[in-house]
């Protein structure tokens, strides 16, 4: 376990020089994403960063922005409004910010929420939970790759469920999961997860210079959990009075989950590159310090999952990847 009095002066280090000079946040507009840019903000760092979100939480996200310009003026924070469940729209905003910035040194990408309902899609056919949580994800980090292997540490964060991937969690004939038989909240949450995971290993192995991070943060009471549900449904009822006050119990402090997601954004721990990190360094998934795919717990520990990535290599990558492209071709 990485203390939280470890990250915090770890985290204290961060300055101009040690920043992420431009940030792409997606999924920012609140939650963790939300947590970990005022944390960022808040260390005075010069720091460009876009924060993608869909038009209901402009109001609010442009309130926010002026807090933030109020804590460290120079902080930059540029609003950028998108619907990010739609692929089409993903790349709209990719293609701008790719004709304004020479880089990117970070993406942190927390879009997404467990379906606890019927099967919804977007305009675009697809299911708008596994949209979010894994289709424009991916197509970001795709997007984004050529400014990224321009930054000097570029980094990739995407927070979902690191270190619980599992190859029977994956319905190999059906990854968008349309049969009747295969759809449920907590197929589609362990299926989002593993495929990020695999998604990510071939990306992190085409491209070494590129740290990934597959980040799961475990309990953190940001309400994300009543998205998903249908109102006045059983399950509706079976959160509201027994998931939810058992998730404010256990959950981590908002502040401290903002912390420890900047020190994954930052600290050389993961990767070699970063805020210097004097005790013992991370292991990606290949067992191996340096870069690549790391995957991180919610107290700040690589857990390769090692065995279980072999295995997702064996069997899984290939099709995960050719079904992954085939969809994304036309919006890249």
């Amino acid at each position: 376990m990485v203390a939280i009095k470890d990250i915090r002066a770890a985290n204290e280090l961060i300055a101009d020089g040690t920043a992420p000079r431009i940030a792409v946040f997606v999924g920012g507009t609140s939650g963790i994403g939300q947590l970990t840019i005022k944390a960022l903000v808040t260390t005075g760092a010069r720091v460009r960063i876009y924060l993608v979100g869909r038009k209901s939480s402009e109001d609010r996200s442009k309130t926010f922005i002026e807090e933030m310009h109020t804590v460290n003026p120079k902080a930059e924070i540029i609003w950028t409004e998108a619907e990010v469940s739609l692929l089409g729209e993903t790349k709209r905003v990719c293609e701008t910010i790719k004709t304004k910035e020479p880089h990117v040194d970070l993406l942190f990408l927390t879009t997404g929420y467990a379906p606890f309902c019927k099967r919804q899609e977007t305009s675009e056919g697809i299911e708008e939970s596994l949209s979010l949580s894994y289709y424009t994800r991916i197509l970001f980090i795709m997007h984004l790759l050529p400014l990224l292997r321009k930054a000097d540490a570029p980094r990739v964060v995407a927070v979902l469920g690191g270190g619980l991937e599992r190859l029977n969690s994956l319905q190999l004939d059906d990854l968008e999961l349309k049969k009747p038989e295969n759809w449920s909240g907590r197929k589609a949450q362990s299926q989002n997860t593993t495929i990020n995971t695999v998604a990510m290993d071939k990306l992190a192995g085409d491209n070494p210079d590129v740290t990934f991070i597959h980040s799961w943060p475990g309990w953190v009471d940001t309400g994300n959990v009543k998205r998903g549900q249908e109102n006045g449904s059983l399950t509706s009822w079976i959160f509201r009075l027994l998931v939810e006050p058992l998730v404010a119990t256990i959950s981590f402090r908002l502040e401290d989950s903002g912390q420890r997601h900047l020190f994954q954004c930052t600290s050389a721990l993961y990767g070699g590159r970063g805020v210097p990190w004097n005790s013992k360094p991370g292991i990606n998934v290949n067992l191996e310090a340096g870069t690549g795919l790391f995957l991180v717990n919610p107290w700040g520990d690589c857990t390769p999952n090692n065995k279980n990535i072999v295995q997702l290599r064996e069997k899984a990558t290939e099709t995960v990847w050719e079904h992954t492209q085939e969809l994304l071709r036309p919006y890249l």
